[in-house]
């Protein structure tokens, strides 16, 4: 296999096809049309022109390889999954099928079959290194997950919080960042030197993030999985979608928008980190703000406030090259505690993902939610995190091969049932930012600009009014970040592959 094997670009005019049927010239243009669209990075739009290719000739295997690495891009891998399969179906010779399907069971976690797709690809080219080094790194990842299930023991787990003790942890003289006092409250003062700290590329003292993780983490544990926001009557109040670590465009929306404070409440509606490689400086900023607002800036979790996203995307990676590996999994602990969505004057609901594969699902279902876990694959609390809208009625399997897509009745169903006005999620890039959906009763808030610096999007944030809960939309561009990339830290198979 050539260079060009690792992670081509699409097939493009010209290429050999791998079919013994072409397909028609109708068919051609818009593959050439949706490459076009690929190499300008805007994928939704490859993926309708790789889709009317399909319709017009289904018989060619590329055409469904291609779409699945646009699928791939917009991290829709249940989708990616099913076209790459289907290509490999109908070309089994086809070695960038089985690239794109290993790439998708990886977004999937189940890196097992990862490795099988990858097994047959170095099979048919052993002498391609860039195949046998995935192999590889995959077959690491495969043998330590084994290795911890076989040495797992049924005891209980003994807490990492229990184990630190912070008055032990001595802060040098030559460490100039902000300091907590004697009564270990977090200040304004010291969050505002916290961000100049950050913005240095200076860390935070561990000792001083170490009581950060341990207060919010108390706090959390008292906190119910649906938590109730109340809005006074002409109050503003900011709803911001993902941040994914940037950390400069977090910055941003608070030059915007104002820093937090009584008079200027935020809530942050998950998937804080992962992907940007600034994810710790963006989750120590938003705990900080919590432990000195904690009745007027919210947080909810997010699908990559999890062990297994942050394994593979970046965020365990960069705590412990930052600080360490008991920090990282004291994240894990706190993220088991956080919120799952939040309830605004009890008529507009907020949560990471969406709505449910069940219908009648209460309010008070979701308070019965035990969320101190990992995410489960189906379920409430999957759903809540992962799930997304779809413009069809009724509903499907989700692309992303996690959670359910859901339509406009799903929506107005929920709402009629529990009393609500809208629901508010976040979970998707969006062009502009946003996106309102479901004739206004479903909107999308995302606020990561040019999303892994590659997606060309802006961010937006939400405000609105306690009297009537109308929302208003802020979009912005990126700022500019230090030359580090994004998945700096992220699992090395993963940053091959991206």
């Amino acid at each position: 296999m050539d260079s060009t094997m690792k992670d081509a670009p699409p097939e493009g005019k010209g290429a050999v096809p791998v079919t013994k049927d072409v397909g028609n010239a109708e068919a051609e243009k818009f593959k050439d049309e949706a490459n076009k669209h690929f190499g300008k990075k805007e994928y939704k739009l490859a993926i309708d022109s790789y889709s009317k290719a399909i319709e017009m000739d289904p018989n060619v295997a590329p055409y469904f390889g291609n779409r699945s690495f646009a699928y791939l891009r917009t991290e829709m891998f249940g989708a990616a999954l099913q076209d790459a399969t289907s290509a490999i179906t109908l070309d089994p010779s086809y070695i960038k099928g089985y690239y794109r399907r290993a790439a998708a069971y990886m977004g999937l976690t189940k890196f097992k079959l990862a490795l099988r797709d990858l097994e047959a690809v170095v099979k048919v080219r052993p002498n391609d290194a860039d195949a046998k080094l995935k192999h590889q790194e995959c077959k690491k990842i495969v043998q330590r997950l084994a290795f911890e299930k076989a040495i797992a023991v049924d005891e209980v787990k003994v807490c990492v919080s229990s184990t630190i003790s912070v008055d032990e942890i001595d802060v040098e003289t030559s460490y100039t960042g902000p300091r907590l006092k004697d009564d270990k409250l977090v200040t304004k003062e010291f969050l505002v030197d916290l961000l100049e700290t950050f913005k240095r590329r200076e860390k935070l003292h561990r000792k001083y993030a170490y009581q950060i993780l341990l207060d919010i983490k108390a706090y959390f544990e008292k906190q119910p999985s649906l938590v109730s926001v109340n809005i006074p009557p002409e109050s503003k109040f900011t709803v911001c979608g993902d941040i994914h670590g940037q950390f400069y465009d977090l910055v941003n929306i608070f030059s915007l928008n104002g820093l937090p404070s009584e008079t200027n409440p935020y809530l942050f509606n998950g998937d804080f980190v992962d992907r940007g490689s600034f994810s710790v400086e963006c989750i120590f900023t938003l705990f900080g703000f919590k432990l000195l607002l904690p009745d007027h800036f919210f947080l909810a979790r997010g699908n990559h406030e999890t062990e297994t996203m942050n394994q593979m995307y970046g965020f365990e990676g960069e705590v412990k090259a930052k600080y360490s590996d008991q920090m990282a999994h004291l994240f894990t602990e706190v993220y088991n505690y956080l919120p799952l969505c939040h309830l605004l004057n009890d008529k507009v609901l907020v949560m990471h993902g969406g709505l449910f594969s069940k219908d009648d699902v209460t309010l008070d279902d979701i308070r019965k939610v035990d969320r101190n876990r990992q995410p489960p694959e189906e379920g409430l609390m999957c759903e809540l995190l992962w799930s997304d809208p779809q413009p069809e009625r009724g509903r499907a399997p989700s692309k992303r091969g996690v959670g359910i897509q859901f339509g406009p009745d799903v929506t107005d169903n929920f709402l009629r049932h529990n009393d609500l006005s809208y629901v508010i999620r976040s979970h998707e890039v969006k062009p502009e930012g946003y996106e309102v959906a479901h004739d206004g009763k479903c909107i999308t808030i995302f606020s990561a600009p040019n999303y892994c610096d590659t997606m060309g999007n802006k961010g937006a944030f939400i405000t609105m009014n306690g009297r009537d809960l109308n929302p208003s939309f802020v979009s912005y561009d990126a700022v500019p970040h230090p030359d580090v990339k994004p998945m700096a830290y992220a699992n090395r198979l993963m940053s091959l592959f991206t």
